[in-house]
This record gives C-alpha cells, structure tokens and sequence, in this order.
C-alpha cells in the first residue's frame, strides 16, 4: 500500500522535502483548479460531535494500545527489520531508509520513515512521464508498475513490510496503529481542500478503513477514497478499529490492493 516516493538516496531530509514538492507542483501545475476539493467531491466538512468523556477514554485506551503494541513489535520482531534492511542495501545502491514529510494531527508535519523501496536518484524519472503517467499520478498520488522500484522493493510493498519503520512513528505519537492514511500536504489541499481540517483531527494510521476497504483499488478520482476516510473520523472508536485491524491481516495476506 504505498505512495509516490519520490527520493531514494542519501539526501538531507529539508533539501528532499523542497525538492519532492517542487516535481510534484510541476506535475500538478496542469491541474490548477479554483474549486474547493470538498465541494468538487461533496465532502462533509463539519467535524464530528463526541460524547467528551466517551472519546477522552477511547483516545486514552487507544494511545496506550499503540505504545505496548508498537514497542512489543519492535522487541520481538527486531530481527526481522535487521534482515529486511540487509535485502534493501544489498538490492541497490542507496540508504536504507526514506523519509518524506506527511500531515498528522491537527495539520502538523512530521518525517514518515519506511524502508527505501526505489532505485536511487529515481526522482528524475518524474520529468520523463508520459501524458497518460501524469493524469495518474494527478488522480492518485502514485504510479501502477512503476519502473522506480527495485525487485526487493516490490516484494516489501506487496506485504506491506516497507512500512514496519513507522512503528517508531506510532511509539511516539506522531501515528496510531488505525487511523486515516498519512498523506502529503499537497494532497491534502488537492483533494480533500476544507475538508482537510477534519480529515487531521484524528492522528493518522498504519492501517486504516481506506486501506481495509481495497487499498490503491479505491481512487480519488470520484471522491470515494476521501468518503471513507473521513468516514473513519466521523465513526472512530475501538469496535471499529478492532474490526479495521483483522480485517487488514486479511487484505495484506491475499495483497489486496497492494501498490
């Protein structure tokens, strides 16, 4: 399940977040549009009125969840991310990690960090796209078949393992274990527009009712990766995380989706 890394070297974070949002306004600068993205997609925009003590409890039950899961992960299964950044230095030349800047809560950015799944210097590919390449890439963020991704990375999406390094996002606050896709601030302006603020009211997540409900297999295009989304925000409690997180097991296993 995974978006358009646009960096794969050794770069300095800063200097790769400039330069991501610089390729990426080149290619959406085809698509300036003065219409807010909620009323093009008919997003709701109000936030959610909460039972307050009801949701302070499930935000305290929630945020401890993701502490002792996210730390037993990292403990038990450290082994498994020495192995995995073993393939990926030994796949190509490059880091080990990527890092791109994303919107958690209250509209705040942080680094997501997961494990480089691109040939390095991938990023000039950008300006060789096709006319077809670009209005995918202007709908959802991402590229089917893209020719940037390494053999190992290819096999790290398909499981979804390029994303085990953002159990230290979870660990720390920046991320829950279930919550709305971390998604570029340029996104969140393209596609969700007043809605956004809603969209950011809640930490994002690893996984999540989008991502539960086929992945890269629901698009932007028509609104309905947004609906979910913000469906998720509107309805968050344990019931429906508990049945968002097996339900995901599920998905990864058979790869549903997987981009």
């Amino acid at each position: 399940m995974t978006d358009f890394n646009t960096a794969a070297g050794n770069r300095d974070p800063d200097i790769a977040a400039m330069q991501d949002n610089i390729y990426m306004q080149e290619i959406l600068a085809e698509e300036e549009e003065t219409v807010d993205a909620a009323v093009k997609y008919g997003l709701d925009c109000e936030l959610p009125r909460r039972k307050r003590f009801r949701y302070w409890c499930y935000r305290f039950v929630k945020r401890a969840l993701d502490i002792f899961c996210s730390a037993l992960f990292m403990i038990v299964f450290c082994w498994l991310y020495l192995i995995l950044a073993i393939c990926v230095k030994c796949s190509s030349k490059g880091s080990v990690f990527f890092k791109q800047k994303r919107v958690c809560k209250n509209g705040k950015e942080f680094y997501i960090p997961k494990f480089r799944t691109m040939y390095e210097g991938a990023d000039k590919i950008l300006f060789t796209l096709s006319e077809e390449e670009r209005r995918q890439y202007r709908e959802e963020y991402k590229l089917h078949n893209d020719p940037r991704i390494t053999k190992v990375g290819r096999f790290l999406r398909k499981y979804s393992l390029d994303e085990l390094p953002n159990l230290w996002s979870i660990f720390i606050g920046r991320m829950s274990i279930v919550g709305p896709r971390p998604i570029l601030k340029i996104e969140l302006n393209a596609k969700y527009g007043s809605a956004g603020a809603k969209l950011t009211s809640v930490r994002p997540g690893l996984i999540g009712w989008w991502s539960c409900n086929g992945r890269s297999l629901v698009r932007y295009d028509e609104g309905e990766r947004q609906r979910l989304e913000l469906y998720y925000v509107e309805h968050c409690s344990l019931w429906l995380d508990t049945k968002i997180f097996f339900k995901q097991i599920g998905k990864v296993l058979r790869h549903v989706g997987a981009a």
